[in-house]
Protein backbone atom coordinates (compact mmCIF):
# COMPACT_ATOMS: atom_id res chain seq x y z
CA UNK A 1 0.00 0.00 0.00
CA UNK A 2 2.65 2.49 1.05
CA UNK A 3 5.03 1.27 -1.66
CA UNK A 4 2.41 1.74 -4.34
CA UNK A 5 1.75 5.29 -3.21
CA UNK A 6 5.46 6.04 -3.25
CA UNK A 7 5.76 4.64 -6.75
CA UNK A 8 2.86 6.76 -7.96
CA UNK A 9 4.46 9.83 -6.37
CA UNK A 10 7.77 9.00 -8.03
CA UNK A 11 6.17 8.78 -11.44
CA UNK A 12 5.00 12.37 -11.16
CA UNK A 13 8.40 13.44 -12.46
CA UNK A 14 11.00 16.00 -11.40
CA UNK A 15 9.56 19.11 -13.02
CA UNK A 16 8.22 20.39 -9.72
CA UNK A 17 11.75 20.18 -8.28
CA UNK A 18 12.90 22.76 -10.81
CA UNK A 19 10.18 25.14 -9.67
CA UNK A 20 11.19 24.54 -6.07
CA UNK A 21 14.84 25.29 -6.86
CA UNK A 22 13.80 28.43 -8.69
CA UNK A 23 11.88 29.61 -5.62
CA UNK A 24 14.82 28.78 -3.34
CA UNK A 25 17.19 30.71 -5.59
CA UNK A 26 15.00 33.83 -5.27
CA UNK A 27 14.93 33.47 -1.49
CA UNK A 28 18.68 32.99 -1.46
CA UNK A 29 19.27 36.17 -3.46
CA UNK A 30 16.89 38.06 -1.19
CA UNK A 31 18.79 36.89 1.91
CA UNK A 32 22.15 37.89 0.43
CA UNK A 33 20.80 41.30 -0.61
CA UNK A 34 19.43 41.83 2.89
CA UNK A 35 22.82 41.06 4.45
CA UNK A 36 24.61 43.33 1.99
CA UNK A 37 22.32 46.27 2.82
CA UNK A 38 22.62 45.57 6.55
CA UNK A 39 26.42 45.59 6.56
CA UNK A 40 26.58 48.48 4.09
CA UNK A 41 24.57 50.80 6.33
CA UNK A 42 26.76 49.96 9.33
CA UNK A 43 30.12 50.24 7.61
CA UNK A 44 32.78 52.51 9.08
CA UNK A 45 36.56 52.91 9.17
CA UNK A 46 37.28 51.07 12.39
CA UNK A 47 41.04 51.74 12.20
CA UNK A 48 40.43 55.51 12.17
CA UNK A 49 37.90 55.14 14.98
CA UNK A 50 40.44 53.23 17.03
CA UNK A 51 43.12 55.92 16.64
CA UNK A 52 40.69 58.70 17.57
CA UNK A 53 39.37 56.73 20.53
CA UNK A 54 42.88 55.98 21.75
CA UNK A 55 43.77 59.69 21.61
CA UNK A 56 40.64 60.61 23.56
CA UNK A 57 41.36 58.02 26.25
CA UNK A 58 44.99 59.14 26.59
CA UNK A 59 43.68 62.68 27.16
CA UNK A 60 41.27 61.20 29.72
CA UNK A 61 38.41 62.81 27.79
CA UNK A 62 35.50 60.47 28.34
CA UNK A 63 33.02 62.90 26.73
CA UNK A 64 35.02 62.99 23.49
CA UNK A 65 35.35 59.19 23.46
CA UNK A 66 31.61 58.81 23.88
CA UNK A 67 30.98 61.38 21.14
CA UNK A 68 33.16 59.35 18.76
CA UNK A 69 31.12 56.23 19.48
CA UNK A 70 27.85 58.10 19.00
CA UNK A 71 28.97 59.54 15.65
CA UNK A 72 30.02 56.15 14.25
CA UNK A 73 27.32 54.05 12.52
CA UNK A 74 29.27 50.83 13.01
CA UNK A 75 28.06 47.86 15.00
CA UNK A 76 31.25 47.99 17.05
CA UNK A 77 30.41 51.52 18.21
CA UNK A 78 26.83 50.49 18.99
CA UNK A 79 28.03 47.76 21.33
CA UNK A 80 30.57 50.01 23.05
CA UNK A 81 28.06 52.84 23.46
CA UNK A 82 25.80 50.57 25.46
CA UNK A 83 28.72 49.29 27.52
CA UNK A 84 30.04 52.79 28.33
CA UNK A 85 26.96 53.39 30.50
CA UNK A 86 28.46 50.85 32.90
CA UNK A 87 31.99 52.27 32.83
CA UNK A 88 31.63 53.62 36.37
CA UNK A 89 31.43 50.02 37.55
CA UNK A 90 34.99 49.39 36.39
CA UNK A 91 36.63 47.29 33.71
CA UNK A 92 34.93 44.04 34.72
CA UNK A 93 31.44 45.51 34.55
CA UNK A 94 32.26 47.10 31.21
CA UNK A 95 33.55 43.78 29.80
CA UNK A 96 30.44 41.94 31.00
CA UNK A 97 28.16 44.42 29.24
CA UNK A 98 30.22 44.09 26.05
CA UNK A 99 29.71 40.33 26.09
CA UNK A 100 26.00 40.81 26.74
CA UNK A 101 25.62 43.29 23.86
CA UNK A 102 27.56 41.04 21.50
CA UNK A 103 25.13 38.24 22.29
CA UNK A 104 22.25 40.56 21.49
CA UNK A 105 23.57 41.87 18.16
CA UNK A 106 24.76 38.42 17.08
CA UNK A 107 21.13 37.52 16.37
CA UNK A 108 20.91 40.41 13.91
CA UNK A 109 24.32 39.64 12.44
CA UNK A 110 23.47 36.01 11.74
CA UNK A 111 20.00 36.67 10.37
CA UNK A 112 19.47 34.50 7.27
CA UNK A 113 22.77 32.65 7.76
CA UNK A 114 21.09 29.40 8.71
CA UNK A 115 19.01 29.49 5.54
CA UNK A 116 22.01 30.23 3.29
CA UNK A 117 24.13 27.55 4.91
CA UNK A 118 21.39 24.94 4.70
CA UNK A 119 20.58 25.81 1.09
CA UNK A 120 24.21 25.75 0.07
CA UNK A 121 24.66 22.31 1.58
CA UNK A 122 21.44 20.69 0.35
CA UNK A 123 20.53 22.33 -2.96
CA UNK A 124 22.67 19.83 -4.94
CA UNK A 125 20.83 16.96 -3.27
CA UNK A 126 17.48 18.54 -4.10
CA UNK A 127 18.58 18.75 -7.72
CA UNK A 128 19.78 15.16 -7.62
CA UNK A 129 16.42 14.13 -6.22
CA UNK A 130 14.74 15.80 -9.20
CA UNK A 131 17.08 13.93 -11.54
CA UNK A 132 16.19 10.61 -9.97
CA UNK A 133 12.48 11.34 -10.30
CA UNK A 134 12.99 12.33 -13.93
CA UNK A 135 14.85 9.11 -14.70
CA UNK A 136 12.12 7.06 -13.04
CA UNK A 137 9.52 8.83 -15.16
CA UNK A 138 11.57 8.28 -18.32
CA UNK A 139 11.87 4.55 -17.73
CA UNK A 140 8.19 4.39 -16.90
CA UNK A 141 7.36 5.91 -20.29
CA UNK A 142 9.75 3.47 -21.93
CA UNK A 143 7.92 0.58 -20.31
CA UNK A 144 4.59 1.84 -21.61
CA UNK A 145 5.73 2.37 -25.22
CA UNK A 146 7.80 -0.80 -25.31
CA UNK A 147 11.52 -1.19 -25.70
CA UNK A 148 11.26 -2.48 -29.27
CA UNK A 149 10.45 0.87 -30.87
CA UNK A 150 13.29 3.22 -31.68
CA UNK A 151 11.10 6.21 -30.99
CA UNK A 152 10.46 5.06 -27.46
CA UNK A 153 14.19 4.82 -26.77
CA UNK A 154 14.80 8.28 -28.21
CA UNK A 155 12.09 9.75 -26.02
CA UNK A 156 13.59 8.01 -23.01
CA UNK A 157 17.05 9.44 -23.67
CA UNK A 158 15.55 12.92 -24.08
CA UNK A 159 13.65 12.56 -20.82
CA UNK A 160 16.83 11.45 -19.01
CA UNK A 161 18.69 14.44 -20.43
CA UNK A 162 16.00 16.76 -19.15
CA UNK A 163 16.14 15.08 -15.76
CA UNK A 164 19.86 15.78 -15.48
CA UNK A 165 19.10 19.49 -15.73
CA UNK A 166 17.77 19.37 -12.18
CA UNK A 167 21.23 18.44 -10.87
CA UNK A 168 22.79 21.37 -12.70
CA UNK A 169 20.16 23.75 -11.39
CA UNK A 170 20.78 22.49 -7.86
CA UNK A 171 24.48 23.29 -8.18
CA UNK A 172 23.64 26.67 -9.69
CA UNK A 173 21.53 27.49 -6.64
CA UNK A 174 24.01 26.09 -4.11
CA UNK A 175 27.19 27.87 -5.23
CA UNK A 176 26.01 31.49 -4.73
CA UNK A 177 24.45 30.53 -1.41
CA UNK A 178 27.75 29.08 -0.18
CA UNK A 179 29.68 32.14 -1.34
CA UNK A 180 27.23 34.51 0.33
CA UNK A 181 27.32 32.48 3.54
CA UNK A 182 31.13 32.50 3.70
CA UNK A 183 31.40 36.22 2.96
CA UNK A 184 28.81 37.06 5.63
CA UNK A 185 30.50 34.83 8.20
CA UNK A 186 33.83 36.50 7.49
CA UNK A 187 32.29 39.91 8.02
CA UNK A 188 30.65 38.80 11.25
CA UNK A 189 34.00 37.54 12.52
CA UNK A 190 35.65 40.86 11.68
CA UNK A 191 32.97 42.80 13.53
CA UNK A 192 33.27 40.65 16.64
CA UNK A 193 37.06 40.86 16.55
CA UNK A 194 37.08 44.66 16.17
CA UNK A 195 34.53 45.01 18.95
CA UNK A 196 36.62 42.96 21.37
CA UNK A 197 39.77 44.86 20.37
CA UNK A 198 38.18 48.25 21.06
CA UNK A 199 36.65 46.99 24.30
CA UNK A 200 40.08 45.86 25.50
CA UNK A 201 41.39 49.37 24.83
CA UNK A 202 38.64 50.95 26.94
CA UNK A 203 39.04 48.31 29.67
CA UNK A 204 42.75 49.10 29.90
CA UNK A 205 41.92 52.79 30.28
CA UNK A 206 39.39 52.04 33.05
CA UNK A 207 41.91 49.89 34.93
CA UNK A 208 44.63 52.52 34.62
CA UNK A 209 42.34 55.32 35.77
CA UNK A 210 41.19 53.28 38.77
CA UNK A 211 44.73 52.49 39.92
CA UNK A 212 46.66 55.61 38.92
CA UNK A 213 44.10 58.32 38.27
CA UNK A 214 44.17 60.47 35.14
CA UNK A 215 46.82 59.68 32.55
CA UNK A 216 48.49 63.13 32.60
CA UNK A 217 48.47 63.36 36.37
CA UNK A 218 50.23 60.01 36.59
CA UNK A 219 52.62 60.90 33.80
CA UNK A 220 53.75 64.17 35.51
CA UNK A 221 54.85 62.41 38.70
CA UNK A 222 57.97 60.77 37.19
CA UNK A 223 58.91 64.09 35.59
CA UNK A 224 58.65 65.91 38.94
CA UNK A 225 60.69 63.20 40.63
CA UNK A 226 63.37 63.56 37.96
CA UNK A 227 63.50 67.33 38.45
CA UNK A 228 63.90 66.96 42.22
CA UNK A 229 66.63 64.40 41.72
CA UNK A 230 68.47 66.75 39.36
CA UNK A 231 68.26 69.63 41.85
CA UNK A 232 69.60 67.45 44.65
CA UNK A 233 72.48 66.21 42.52
CA UNK A 234 73.40 69.78 41.54
CA UNK A 235 73.08 71.03 45.11
CA UNK A 236 75.52 68.52 46.55
CA UNK A 237 78.69 69.75 44.76
CA UNK A 238 77.65 73.35 45.45
CA UNK A 239 77.42 72.61 49.17
CA UNK A 240 80.85 71.05 49.06
CA UNK A 241 82.25 74.13 47.32
CA UNK A 242 80.67 76.44 49.87
CA UNK A 243 82.05 74.40 52.77
CA UNK A 244 85.47 74.49 51.17
CA UNK A 245 85.40 78.26 50.85
CA UNK A 246 84.23 78.66 54.43
CA UNK A 247 87.03 76.38 55.63
CA UNK A 248 89.62 78.40 53.77
CA UNK A 249 88.43 81.66 55.29
CA UNK A 250 88.57 80.10 58.75
CA UNK A 251 92.19 79.05 58.21
CA UNK A 252 93.16 82.58 57.13
CA UNK A 253 91.58 84.10 60.25
CA UNK A 254 93.43 81.60 62.46
CA UNK A 255 96.79 82.43 60.84
CA UNK A 256 96.15 86.17 61.28
CA UNK A 257 95.36 85.68 64.95
CA UNK A 258 98.62 83.79 65.49
CA UNK A 259 100.68 86.40 63.69
CA UNK A 260 99.32 89.34 65.72
CA UNK A 261 101.17 88.62 69.06
CA UNK A 262 104.38 88.08 67.22
CA UNK A 263 104.40 91.73 66.17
Amino acid sequence: MIVERLLRAARVGGTWVLYLLFLLSILSLAAMLDRWIYFRKRRDDVATLRRALDAALVDDDEARALALLVASPSIEAEVLRSAMRWAKGGAEAFADVVDSELGRVRKDLEKGMTFLGTLGSNAPFIGLFGTVLGVIEAFGQLGKTGAGGGGGMDNTMAAIGEALVATGVGLFVAIPAVVGYNVAQKRIGEIEGDTLSLSKLISAWLKFRKEHGAWHASASAPEQAEEVHTIEVDAEPRARRLSGIGGAEGDDDELGAQAAPAE
